[in-house]
């Protein structure tokens, strides 16, 4: 039988205490234990992005991340960063820019976009592709999407 670990998780802003097993991701307690099903479960390998989250300011794939590891973190979803009267600026510019088709890939695309932004809030389109690199999508070539990123400031 497995022990038990107390996580205590920032999750969006709002201090949350579980009782889970040390073996489990990240992505598993944010889905399974806080009903955030934001980060979508892709490959479960790392390789796809579709889970990422933003873990005290750096977008990571949450599906690779034990959850005991962040004891103490702050975790930044989806469904964190969407203000009550709309969308993210990123959001926004992805819908308006056409860089959402399916839409399987986008809150790992938002994620890593917003982790981007803030760490460099002008970026090149260089630091757009290699901020990016971790996401996959299958729909749309990623031309819209690296424009909908850079467009965000000037919007």
């Amino acid at each position: 039988m497995v022990k038990k670990f107390h996580l205590t998780l920032n999750v969006n802003g709002e201090q949350k205490e579980l009782l889970i097993d040390p073996r489990r991701s990240l992505l598993d307690v944010l889905r399974n234990d806080l009903e955030l099903r934001g980060a979508h479960r892709g490959c479960d390998s790392g390789d796809c992005g579709a889970c990422t989250v933003i873990l005290n300011g750096k977008a990571i794939t949450s599906c690779m991340t034990l959850a005991a590891d962040c004891d103490g973190d702050s975790v930044i979803t989806v469904e964190g960063i969407t203000p009550a009267d709309g969308l993210h600026p990123v959001q926004k510019s992805l819908v308006e820019d056409g860089g959402i088709q399916c839409g399987f890939c986008t809150t790992g695309m938002v994620m890593a976009a917003i982790a981007l932004l803030d760490s460099i809030p002008h970026p090149t389109e260089e630091d757009v592709r290699e901020g990016l690199a971790g996401n996959l999508c299958r729909c749309t070539g990623y031309k819209k999407i690296v424009e909908a990123v850079m467009n965000v400031e000037r919007k």
